[in-house]
């Protein structure tokens, strides 16, 4: 259980998350995820990353239950823990492919809205249920994603989208059956991984400086306003609704 970090080939590495039962992570997991991803980055044999998980889906964001028990201080430890690994994954000097299976919810969409290429199978959905569970954030990493109007409508209504339309929209790479997935997430990091080292490095950074999101101001944004729901007491009114339940 944890973050794992592995070489799988010439030029890859691999940061696999593996938080049973639904990697739901805890305030330390984002944080070993964005060491993980920095320092495969750093690794100069390395060329691509690609992003993946175990278990019963990719990604159901921030474990719920540790802020409910933690209180304040536990949603700020979750606030700049998510914002330390999608960071890292944005500011990661190579390029990263998402490999997404299952469920991408909240915080594993501010995973795979800032890599930069994302495989899923074909039972991936992905959304942000953050209104149904009293808190915000991530809507900056679902624009990068899909349209204007799309993203408001499924953040207002905490509907999901599946992997085969995140790619009539262009923003999944390829869609495969579950037991193709990390085969397919490999090819396409190894064709990038085929490239000059030092070049694919230029190309990242070229990349980021033309964004048209800025992920860091957006998100921190986003970020002022789960807090306030926090201090008014409404994030609590609506997980108690929720009944408590991780995510």
């Amino acid at each position: 259980m944890g973050v794992s970090l592995t070489t799988a080939e010439s030029g890859i590495s691999v940061v696999t998350v593996d938080f049973p039962p639904v990697n739901a992570l805890p305030v330390s997991g984002w944080f070993a995820l964005a060491d993980a991803v920095r320092s495969a980055g750093r690794d100069r044999r390395t060329r691509c990353v690609v992003l993946a998980a175990e278990g019963r889906g990719f990604n159901a964001g921030v474990d719920i239950k540790e802020i409910q028990a933690g209180g304040h201080s536990a949603l700020l430890g979750a606030n700049r823990g998510c914002a330390d690994a999608f960071g890292a994954v944005y500011d990661c000097e190579v390029p990263v492919v998402a490999a997404v299976h299952g469920h991408c919810l909240g915080g594993g969409i501010g995973l795979v809205g800032n890599a930069d290429a994302i495989v899923a199978s074909e039972e991936a959905i992905f959304g942000l249920p953050e209104l149904d569970r009293g808190a915000l954030g991530a809507a900056t990493h679902l624009a990068r994603l899909v349209p204007p109007h799309l993203l408001r409508a499924l953040y207002y209504t905490a509907r999901t989208v599946t992997a085969a339309q995140l790619h009539a929209h262009g923003s999944v790479w390829r869609v495969v059956a579950r037991e193709e997935l990390r085969a397919a997430a490999l090819e396409l990091a190894g064709e990038i991984a085929a490239k000059d080292g030092e070049l694919v490095r230029l190309a990242k950074a070229a990349l980021n400086g033309i964004d048209p999101v800025d992920v860091r101001r957006g998100y921190r944004f986003e970020q002022g306003f789960t807090f306030e729901a926090a201090l008014s007491g409404v994030a609590d009114r609506v997980r108690d609704t929720f009944g408590g339940k991780g995510r």
